[in-house]
This record gives structure tokens, C-alpha cells and sequence, in this order.
């Protein structure tokens, strides 16, 4: 009897939440098509994201570069950032799509993810004109990651699941935070920041609150797996944002540049703080639990 009323208090506060994450939806929903101006040209000499969160940035490498050269490096980890977003946010997609799968349509919680797939769509779409505006390759995943990612998404249950959505818009969303209000910023990325802050913060509240809900009532070989599978997608997570490539478009050493990125304590931090909610919270619900676990999460930097 103990646990029917628990998991119906769950269920309960489960519809609370999705109607309170509709009704923001209805009131605080963007087109980018229409929100931002695609035509407007680049402005000269503004940065793409804030230097202090360049890949580079403090290292003896960055101190020889001059500014154009590092607003170049900053136009392609922008690109990068863009290009594993739409990567995971695909993934996200899919992983939403299987959790609602066998449950009721007529329910918030039903309705609201439908209403994150739309959102995602349009931010993917947004991000690849990004890219494309920005005359940068497009980033691709590697073929280790989307072997990994399509293991991920096939086979995870739902606390693993929610875990790597939470990864793949937490720390991002943290970045972004420092993004849009930055006036040395270009326009047009401030406008994309500024979006995806918005909307990405309902994403947040319903993947936390369905994270909380799963890790208390899912098997106990489901709480494991996310336990295990979360530090790994972590390190996959934290090595996304910055491919790999964007040095030698900026005519760097590849070699070099991820040397010094590895061996950079503002990196480190950098990467730390942009996690560090997300994790606080994973720890408090019991993600982050046992030396296994905790030893994945320290190999991504991200504690």
C-alpha cells in the first residue's frame, strides 16, 4: 500500500509539472526562421563565444595568437558546439520518442515531450543555418560515438536515459548562459543563445524531475546502469563540444593545441563549473554513486 501511494504521488506531481511546462510553452515558444535576422552580415572583430570559454584560452598557445586568429578559433568552436548539438539533440529525440511510447497521449507528460521533439526540431534546424552562416565545416561526430550513442538509445532504460539528456543540455545551456548577454559578441549568436536558454531550461525541468521520479521507482538494474553508463557518456559528452579539427582550420597545430588544452587548469575549471549543477544534482539523487562511477565522471572532467 506504501508504495502504490508513493508512485501515485509521483504520477501526480508528474502532471503538475508537465501542465506548468505546457502553459510556459504556450507563453515563451520562438521561431528562429522569423526571431533572428539571417541576411544581417558578420560584424567585424566580435567574438563567437566569450574568449574565456575558448578551448585555448590562458594557454601558452593562445597568449602567441593574435585577436583575429582567436575570434577565428572562437567562429569554429562555435560551429562545433552547434554541430554536437544537433547530434545529441536528434538523440534526445529518439530517447523521448521510446519513453512515451506505451504511455497515454491524453497525459501532460505525454503532450509536453511531444512538445520537446517540436522545440528540438527547430533548434537543430537553427544551429545547422548556424554552421552554414558561419561558412565552417560541419562537425561530425565520430564513428566510435555514434556507434556508442546508437547503442545508448536503442538499449537504455530510463533513468540512463535521462542522465545523457541532462549531459547534453546542462552543461551546454551553462555556456550559453555567459553567451547571450555578452555585448563582444556577435549578434546573431547571442539571438541563438538566447533561444535555446529559453527553452532549453523546460527541457531541463522535465528531464531533472523524470531523473528524480525514475531513480526512485525504476528496477534497481535500471538505477545501475545509469550509474555506470552515466560516466561514460559523460567522457563522450565532454569530448563533443570541441572537435578535434577546429585547430588546424585556424592553422594550428592539432597535436599541439590538444596538448595544451589537456594540460590547462582553466580548461579543467572551465569544464567543471559548466557541470557543476548538473552533477550537483546527480550525486543528490544518486547517479553519481560508487568509485566506478565517480571515476568515469572525474576521467570527463566534469568533477
Amino acid at each position: 500500500m506504501g508504495q502504490d501511494t508513493t508512485t501515485t504521488e509521483l504520477l501526480t506531481d508528474r502532471e503538475q509539472v508537465a501542465q506548468r511546462l505546457l502553459e510556459a510553452s504556450a507563453r515563451h515558444t520562438f521561431d528562429p526562421d522569423t526571431e533572428l535576422d539571417w541576411e544581417a552580415p558578420l560584424e567585424e572583430g566580435r567574438w563567437f563565444i566569450p574568449p574565456n570559454l575558448v578551448s585555448l584560452y590562458g594557454t601558452p598557445l593562445w597568449e602567441r595568437m593574435g585577436e583575429a586568429q582567436r575570434i577565428d578559433l572562437s567562429r569554429h568552436e562555435f560551429a562545433s558546439m552547434a554541430s554536437a548539438g544537433i547530434w545529441l539533440e536528434i538523440i534526445l529525440m529518439q530517447l523521448l520518442a521510446r519513453h512515451i511510447y506505451d504511455l497515454d497521449p491524453r497525459t501532460g507528460h505525454v503532450q509536453y515531450a511531444l512538445t520537446e521533439v517540436a522545440d528540438e526540431c527547430r533548434h537543430s534546424k537553427m544551429f545547422a543555418r548556424a554552421v552554414q552562416k558561419l561558412d565552417t565545416p560541419w562537425y561530425q561526430p565520430t564513428g566510435l560515438h555514434r556507434f556508442l550513442a546508437r547503442i545508448l538509445k536503442t538499449a537504455c532504460g530510463t533513468p540512463a536515459a535521462f542522465t545523457a539528456t541532462l549531459l547534453g543540455e546542462e552543461i551546454l545551456d551553462r555556456f550559453q548562459r555567459q553567451t547571450f548577454p555578452d555585448e563582444s559578441v556577435q549578434p546573431l549568436v547571442r539571438g541563438i543563445t538566447r533561444i535555446h536558454v529559453v527553452e532549453e531550461a523546460r527541457h531541463v525541468r522535465y528531464a531533472r524531475e523524470e531523473l528524480r521520479r525514475s531513480m526512485t521507482t525504476a528496477p534497481l538494474r535500471e538505477r545501475q546502469e545509469a550509474r555506470l553508463l552515466g560516466g561514460f557518456t559523460a567522457r563522450v559528452v565532454a569530448s563533443s563540444f570541441v572537435h578535434r579539427d577546429v585547430y588546424a582550420q585556424v592553422g594550428l597545430d592539432p597535436e599541439e593545441a590538444r596538448r595544451q588544452v589537456a594540460a590547462s587548469a582553466h580548461r579543467r575549471e572551465t569544464m567543471r563549473w559548466g557541470a557543476e549543477r548538473l552533477t550537483g544534482h546527480l550525486e543528490e539523487i544518486g547517479v553519481i554513486e560508487g568509485r566506478m562511477a565517480r571515476s568515469q565522471w572525474r576521467k570527463a572532467g566534469l568533477i
